[in-house]
C-alpha cells in the first residue's frame, strides 16, 4: 500500500533514470527508406492478388462505416421526423445488410491481411536462416549472438505485427477520415468547423501522453530484456552459483532488476491508461458541442435533426482514424528499421560467392602442404607468418605451442573458414582457394574440444555425420568409437533424447559421440582439436582407443594440450608466435633439447 500511495511522487526523478538509460542506448533510425521498402515490397509482391482483395475489402469496409451513420440520420429526418412509417421495414433491411456487410468485410480483409503477413514473414524467416548459413566464419567473430537472435526474433516479429494490423488500420483509417470530413463538409460546413474544435486539444493531449509512454514502452522493453537475460545466465549457470554459494547474490541482483520491470510497467499503464479517458471525454465535448450548436442550428432551420445525429457519429468515427494514425507511426517507424537491418544482414556476401564454377575437390589419398602461408585476423598483425610444412597421406600430424601461437589457425585456413593472405594450401596437389568448398568440406571430419551436440536423440546426433545412414552403421560406429556401451545403459538407448548441447552427459560421453559421428562421416583429413582436454584417466583410454581407430589410413591434424596424446605422431610441429620454430618426432624433438623439450620437461600445463 505504501508504495503504490508514493509511486506517483516517484515519477519525477523515475524519467531522470530513463533518459540516462537513452542516452547508452542507440536510437533505431532507417538510413534508406527506399531500399527497405523495394525489398520488402519483393516478398509482398507475390501475394498482389490476396493484397488487392484486402484493397478493396477496406475500401468496402469503409464505405458501410459512413453509409451507416449516415442512414440513421437520414432516417430521422424521413421516418421519425416527418411521422411516415412507410417503407420503414424495408430501410431497416438495408441497414442491416450495410451492418453485416462492414462486419464481413472487415472479418475478410482481417484474415486476409494475416495470411499474407505470416506467409511473408515465414519467408523472410527462412531467408535469413539460410543466409546465415552461407555466410563466412569472420561475420560470426564480429557479431553478437544476442544480435544475430535479435534479428530474428524482434525485428522480424515487429514486421510481422505491422502487416497484421498497421497496414489496414492506416488504410482504413485515411479512407474514412477523407470520407467522413467530405459528408461533413457536404452537409454543413459550419457545423463541421465547430466539430472540428476537439482536434487541437485532442491533438496536444495525445501529444503529452504518447510523448512519455513512448519512452515508458521502451524502458519496460528494456528491463525485460535485462531481466529474461539475467535469467538465462543465472539458470545457465547453477553449477558456479552453488559451488561459490552466491544464491543470496543472484536472488537480490533479480530482485532489483525486477523491481526496475514493475516500476517501468507500472507508469507505462497508467499513463497509456489516460488514453481512453482523454478520448471518451473529448468524444463527450464534441457530442454536447454538436448537440447544442447543432440544435440552434435546427431551430434557425439551418440543418435537420438528421444531421445532427450523423455528426453526432461521425465525429466519433473522425477521432479515432487521427488517433489509430498517430500510434502507427512509431508502430511503422520501428518495423521498417528492423526490416533495414534484416535486409542489411541478408545482403553481407555469401562465402559460397562466385564458386558454382569452381571444380569440386578430388580425393587423391589426402596429402596437405602448407607453402610459406601467412595469415591475420585483424589485418595488421601476423597471426601466422610463412609457415610451411607437409602431410603425407595416412600421415599424423601435430601442433604444439603456447595459446595464441596459430594452432587453431591452420585448421581454419585448411577449411577455408578464413582466407589466407600469402602463400598457398594445397590438398592432394590442389591449391585449396580454387576448390568449392563445400566438397572440400566434406572430405573433412571434425572433433573438437567442445562436442557440438543438438536436440534429438543419440541416434540422430551420430547420423549427422552422413544422414543416409543406416541404423546399424550407426550403431557400428558408435561401437568402433566405445560408445556403444554408454548408449545401452540408458532406458532408451540410442532413442535416448538429448537436451540442447548434450546436457546429462559427462565431457566424455559427448567426445565418444562426436567420434563415432566423424567415424560415420568416414573421411578422408581429420582434425582433432585438444579433442582429449579435460577428460579423466579411464575416459581418455576409450577416447584414445576410439581415436587410433578412427585415425587410422586417415590424414590427421591434431591439436593438443597433452604430451601423451602426440607422442605417436608422425611429425610434431612446434608453433610460436604464428611461426615454425622445429619439427620432427617426438624423439627427435626430445633429444634436440630446444624448445619442445623445455615445454615436455615442464609438463603438459606448458602447451
Amino acid at each position: 500500500m505504501r508504495n503504490a500511495f508514493l509511486a506517483p511522487f516517484r515519477y519525477p526523478r523515475y524519467t531522470k533514470e530513463i533518459e540516462a538509460e537513452e542516452q547508452e542506448e542507440t536510437k533505431p533510425k532507417v538510413q534508406n527508406w527506399r531500399f527497405t521498402l523495394k525489398q520488402l515490397w519483393a516478398y509482398l509482391a507475390a501475394y498482389k492478388a490476396r493484397l488487392l482483395f484486402v484493397l478493396l475489402m477496406v475500401i468496402l469496409s469503409s464505405f458501410f462505416a459512413l453509409a451507416g451513420p449516415f442512414m440513421v440520420g437520414m432516417a430521422v429526418d424521413h421516418f421519425i421526423e416527418a411521422g411516415q412509417l412507410d417503407g420503414l421495414g424495408l430501410f431497416l433491411a438495408g441497414l442491416a445488410v450495410i451492418y453485416a456487410g462492414h462486419s464481413l468485410s472487415v472479418w475478410l480483409q482481417n484474415v486476409s491481411m494475416i495470411e499474407v503477413a505470416q506467409r511473408t514473414v515465414y519467408q523472410l524467416r527462412t531467408d535469413l536462416f539460410a543466409r546465415w548459413h552461407e555466410l563466412e566464419v569472420p561475420f560470426y567473430d564480429k557479431k553478437k549472438h544476442g544480435e544475430l537472435m535479435s534479428r530474428m526474433t524482434n525485428d522480424i516479429e515487429n514486421v510481422s505485427n505491422t502487416l497484421n494490423s498497421s497496414f489496414i488500420q492506416i488504410m482504413s483509417s485515411i479512407l474514412i477520415l477523407t470520407g467522413t470530413l467530405s459528408v461533413m463538409l457536404w452537409l454543413s460546413p459550419l457545423l463541421t468547423l465547430v466539430t472540428m474544435v476537439v482536434i487541437p486539444v485532442m491533438y496536444i493531449g495525445m501529444k503529452w501522453i504518447t510523448k512519455r509512454t513512448n519512452r515508458l514502452f521502451k524502458a519496460q522493453q528494456r528491463n525485460i530484456g535485462a531481466l529474461n537475460g539475467y535469467i538465462e545466465e543465472t539458470l545457465g549457470g547453477q553449477e558456479i552459483v552453488k559451488t561459490y554459494s552466491q544464491e543470496p547474490h543472484v536472488i537480490s541482483a533479480f530482485e532489483k532488476r525486477n523491481a526496475r520491470l514493475r516500476l517501468s510497467g507500472f507508469w507505462a499503464q497508467t499513463i497509456s491508461g489516460f488514453i481512453p479517458k482523454l478520448m471518451n471525454s473529448l468524444n463527450n465535448f464534441s457530442f454536447a458541442i454538436i448537440a447544442c450548436v447543432g440544435g440552434l442550428f435546427a431551430l434557425n432551420g439551418m440543418i435537420t435533426i438528421g444531421v445532427i445525429v450523423i455528426f453526432t457519429e461521425y465525429a466519433r468515427q473522425f477521432t479515432r482514424p487521427l488517433n489509430d494514425l498517430a500510434n502507427q507511426f512509431n508502430t511503422i517507424l520501428s518495423a521498417i528499421a528492423g526490416a533495414e537491418r534484416v535486409f542489411a544482414m541478408m545482403k553481407e556476401t555469401s562465402e559460397f560467392h562466385g564458386e558454382d564454377n569452381l571444380p569440386d575437390y578430388v580425393p587423391a589419398g589426402g596429402k596437405i602442404e602448407f607453402d610459406r602461408v601467412s595469415f591475420s585476423y585483424n589485418g595488421t598483425e601476423n597471426t601466422m607468418a610463412d609457415v610451411s610444412f607437409t602431410a603425407r597421406p595416412g600421415e599424423t600430424v601435430a601442433f604444439v605451442g603456447p595459446t595464441g601461437a596459430g594452432k587453431t589457425t591452420v585448421i581454419n585456413l585448411l577449411a577455408r573458414f578464413y582466407e589466407y593472405h600469402a602463400g598457398a594450401v594445397y590438398v592432394d596437389e590442389q591449391e585449396v582457394k580454387s576448390l568449392n568448398r563445400s566438397s572440400l568440406r566434406r572430405q573433412m571430419a571434425f572433433v573438437l574440444q567442445d562436442s557440438a551436440l543438438f536436440q534429438g536423440t543419440i541416434r540422430e546426433n551420430i547420423r549427422y555425420g552422413r544422414l543416409n545412414a543406416t541404423d546399424a552403421e550407426v550403431e557400428e560406429a558408435a561401437r568402433l568409437a566405445n560408445a556403444d556401451g554408454f548408449i545401452r545403459s540408458f532406458t532408451e538407448g540410442y532413442e535416448t533424447k538429448l537436451s540442447q548441447e548434450g546436457g546429462g552427459l559427462s565431457q566424455g560421453q559427448r567426445q565418444l559421440l562426436a567420434i563415432a559421428r566423424a567415424l560415420l562421416a568416414d573421411p578422408l583429413i581429420l582434425i582433432l582439436d585438444e579433442a582429449t582436454s579435460s577428460i579423466d584417466t579411464v575416459t581418455e583410454i576409450k577416447i584414445q582407443e576410439a581415436l587410433s581407430r578412427l585415425m587410422e589410413g586417415r590424414t590427421s591434424l591434431v591439436i593438443a594440450h597433452r604430451l601423451n596424446t602426440i607422442r605417436r605422431a608422425d611429425q610434431i610441429i612446434m608453433l610460436q608466435q604464428g611461426q615454425v620454430v622445429e619439427r620432427g618426432t617426438h624423439e627427435e624433438l626430445v633429444a634436440r633439447r630446444a624448445a619442445y623439450y623445455e615445454m615436455y620437461q615442464q609438463g603438459d600445463e606448458a602447451v
